[in-house]
């Protein structure tokens, strides 16, 4: 028997990223929902949860997610509603009088690296003290209005929720995080596409990783995901689990953050006074430091000394 054969072409995907739709009188409380301003302000909260307590509960306190599962029909009601109105503009202009405020110049400016922050819970960038120390540290940076930035990673899986079974024994869950619906956004280059960090490693590879940012009230919160498509299947889970893997992975994870957090900084034209290194993860930042002084002009010597005033180590325990 013989069967027909069809010559077709390969197909073209292209990503499109679908959104809700907000009523126009409405799209402050989506400005508000990507700030991590919310995480320390309880009227944010109260806002939010006063629309829908059930569905606020539901997505566990994610206001990204909150405004793209209520009701569109609710959202039109309220835009109308002058008392609801009122209470969103003063919330709103609270938060406005807030981010608008310039840093302080006066005070050294800093880049701080950390493998995990604990900022909330709808962000799973974290596992336990060191992570919540970090976030704490972001929040208080942006209140004191320090001219601060950080990096960290973006991980798919993040740290495993833990839960009893029947018996009694620890069960490890992990849950892929849609970064769709967290308050984070992609770092745009000119031409419309998203930032990607091409980080080299050993053996002449490259390993590339998007750039997202998560703001933090003032602070803008960097953070490198290699999950994507311009990977290897071996590649692609570095930044699948924190503190996840065998040593190579954790290897990997350190120089992404080291010297891919370089990089980054470097591509978005950011200069700091202090670089910060939280724990000794991103220990590699002085290297990639040292690398690009040298190449800058500077001998080794003058390199080595530069890099010794401008550093910052701190140990959380």
């Amino acid at each position: 028997m013989e069967y027909s054969s069809y010559n077709v072409n390969t197909p073209q995907w292209r990503e499109i990223t679908v959104g809700s739709h907000l009523p126009a009188e409405l799209r402050k409380l989506a400005e508000i929902a990507h700030n991590l301003w919310w995480t320390w302000n309880d009227d944010v909260k109260k806002l939010y949860c006063d629309l829908d307590p059930g569905l606020w509960k539901e997505v566990e306190q994610n206001p990204v997610l909150f405004l793209e599962q209520i009701n569109y029909e609710k959202l039109v009601a309220l835009a109308h509603d002058e008392n609801f109105v009122y209470k969103m503009d003063a919330v709103y202009s609270a938060f406005k009088k807030y981010i608008d405020v310039e840093p302080d110049h006066q005070r050294p400016s800093i880049a701080y690296f950390s493998m995990e922050y604990g900022l909330d819970e709808v962000l799973k960038i974290y596992s336990g003290g060191l992570g919540m120390l970090a976030g704490d540290y972001l929040k208080e940076a942006s209140d004191s209005n320090v001219d601060l930035c950080a990096i960290g990673l973006l991980y798919r899986y993040g740290y495993f929720d833990q839960s009893l079974s029947m018996d009694g024994q620890q069960t490890v869950n992990y849950k892929a995080q849609n970064f769709g619906q967290l308050p984070i956004e992609k770092v745009m280059q000119p031409d419309g596409k998203q930032l990607v960090i091409h980080v080299p490693y050993a053996d002449s590879f490259v390993v590339h990783a998007n750039v997202w940012k998560a703001s933090v009230g003032r602070i803008p919160l960097y953070l490198l995901d290699t999950d994507n498509e311009l990977n290897s299947e071996f590649d692609r889970p570095i930044t699948h689990h924190l503190y996840g893997g065998d040593w190579e992975n954790r290897l990997k994870q350190e120089i992404l953050l080291g010297i891919g957090g370089m990089m980054t900084l470097k591509a978005l034209g950011i200069t700091k006074d202090v670089y910060h290194c939280n724990e000794g993860h991103a220990a590699l930042i002085n290297i990639q430091r040292l690398c690009d002084y040298i190449n800058g002009g500077l001998n080794f010597g003058q390199a080595m000394e530069l890099v010794r005033a401008s550093s910052l180590y701190t140990v959380h325990t």
